[in-house]
């Protein structure tokens, strides 16, 4: 078959099918909740938490062709998993094809789970040849520490571990520091208007020069998804030196997230970072955020686990990302 379903082999009473849309939102949401206990799924995480089905759809609308790169797993008529397959070039050139599965947990260690695995491999080999990426493209795959059976699968299959996410949470905003976050002489904070929207693009951008794995983000790509109600940015005379990207989560307002927190390298060490941390999070409260999130890569040498938890954020999940070669 075209869609690649057929040819895996799944115990008796056990099949695929290809997504068709709105009526599989549901179920998918099911099988996530299905798994949280097992897996220990923060509800919370902006990395990885527990999806409404606004937020399937969304994910699915984003994806290409998703009646293709989703795939349904149905034991007597009912989905008890489901898997789903993205990709995006990195900085360096690298094709990533990211594929994630998941298996309600009375259904895995029957072969399910391998059988998910072979059809997003050949559904990516399938993908990697109509775009003519072989010579850069790499299999990658996501699972949390505490995925223990996805883990296993994982490293049992030939991928190996590249770098990791941590999550950290500032439970109160009403509890930020009083004191700490002011700025150099000749130095102020502000929001962040249409007009400044390429140079803070570009201190972003710069800031992941030296960091791996990182995708390449456009211009066009941070307009389009641009929400300034609570950036801030640090100002040294006409230039820009640093941002904090903060935004309120659209299907749970109490919750806020400091998106990107990026300082001029040569302005560093300087408290700029600090300063630009806590005018974020009070602007986060001011929008009626009771707690915020942020993550950063193991992967990024910036990582200012110190600076996160001098005000409050203590660390919650660690997520990891998984390669193999794409034969």
């Amino acid at each position: 078959m075209s869609d690649g379903v057929a040819g895996h082999c799944l115990p008796g009473g056990f099949g695929f099918r290809p997504y068709r849309g709105d009526e599989d939102h549901g179920p998918m949401v099911a099988v996530r909740l299905g798994c949280a206990e097992r897996d220990r799924v923060d509800a919370r995480s902006v990395v990885e938490g527990l999806p409404t089905t606004a937020e399937i759809a969304e994910a699915s609308a984003k994806s290409e062709e998703p009646s293709k790169n989703q795939i349904l797993v149905v034991h007597d008529g009912s989905v008890v998993g489901y898997s789903t397959i993205r990709w995006w070039q990195e900085r360096d050139g690298t094709w990533l094809y990211l594929h994630r599965g998941y298996l309600l947990p009375e259904y895995r260690r029957q072969g399910i789970g391998s059988a998910m695995l072979d059809w997003a491999e050949e559904r990516i080999r399938r993908l990697v040849e109509q775009h003519g990426t072989a010579r850069t493209a790499v299999i990658g795959a996501n699972a949390m520490t505490s995925e223990r059976e996805a883990t296993a699968l994982l490293l049992g299959a030939g991928y190996r571990r590249v770098f990791s996410l941590i999550e950290l949470e500032l439970g109160d905003l009403q509890q930020l520091p009083e004191r700490g976050g002011e700025l150099p002489a000749g130095m102020r904070t502000g929001p962040i208007g249409t007009s400044h929207y390429r140079a803070a693009w570009r201190t972003v951008v710069d800031s992941y020069g030296d960091a791996d794995f990182t995708p390449k983000w456009t211009f066009s790509d941070f307009a389009e998804a641009a929400a300034p109600a609570c950036w801030k940015a640090a100002w040294k005379g006409q230039d820009m030196v640093g941002v904090a990207l903060c935004s309120i989560r659209r299907h749970d307002h109490t919750v806020g997230e400091i998106e990107e927190l990026s300082v001029r390298a040569d302005q560093r060490r300087l408290g700029i970072g600090r300063a630009l941390l806590l005018d974020g999070l009070r602007s986060l409260r001011e929008h009626g955020a009771t707690t915020a999130r942020l993550f950063t890569g193991t992967a990024n040498p910036h990582q200012s686990y110190d600076l996160y938890e001098s005000v409050g954020f203590r660390r919650q999940n660690e997520y990891v990302r998984y390669r193999k070669p794409c034969p």
